[in-house]
């Protein structure tokens, strides 16, 4: 795929995924009122910037290996650079941390349950369908990666595979 389609199909992904996902649902459950403590809206606010970062620079590393993060138009070379050297599946984790810190700001349960759903939908699709794909797509280079990044917590050093 050619870098300016890579980065169109990217930014579609993005708005359509995570935006939904991580922005809009969580929206329409706490209208992204405020509530709890100025310190509890703090780390609401931080978490969210939080999870932006490790989002953003994926898909920042998705476009570079001239592909999208999205399942239809993949990279044709595994990504294991930025974030994904610490954690395999840095999307994702960013996006729960963009919900919980909705979460702590708006001081909303509603939120933190829809992380735990968001969390549990992304296990199973990573799990039955993610991980078999890449496996068969990248063999023995998802295997090394898989043995030595984890799946949801991050490494604290990078893998230098």
């Amino acid at each position: 795929m050619r870098r300016p389609a890579a980065v169109v199909g990217s930014a579609a992904f993005f708005v359509l995924a995570p935006g939904t996902v991580a922005g809009l649902v969580p929206w329409t459950i706490t209208r992204w009122s405020l509530g709890g403590t100025w310190i509890t809206q703090l780390a609401g606010g931080v978490l969210i910037v939080l999870g932006l970062v490790p989002l953003v620079s994926a898909f920042v590393m998705f476009v570079r290996a001239g592909g999208t993060p999205a399942p239809v138009a993949p990279t044709e070379r595994l990504v294991v650079s930025g974030f994904n050297r610490f954690v395999r599946n840095p999307m994702y984790v960013g996006v729960v941390a963009i919900i919980l810190g909705q979460a702590v700001l708006s001081a909303s349960v509603g939120a933190v349950v829809w992380a735990v759903v968001v969390w549990a939908a992304t296990e199973l699709f990573v799990r039955t369908y993610e991980e078999p794909t890449l496996t068969a797509t990248f063999g023995a280079g998802y295997d090394a990666y898989r043995r030595h990044v984890r799946r949801w917590l991050p490494r604290l050093t990078p893998w230098r595979g």
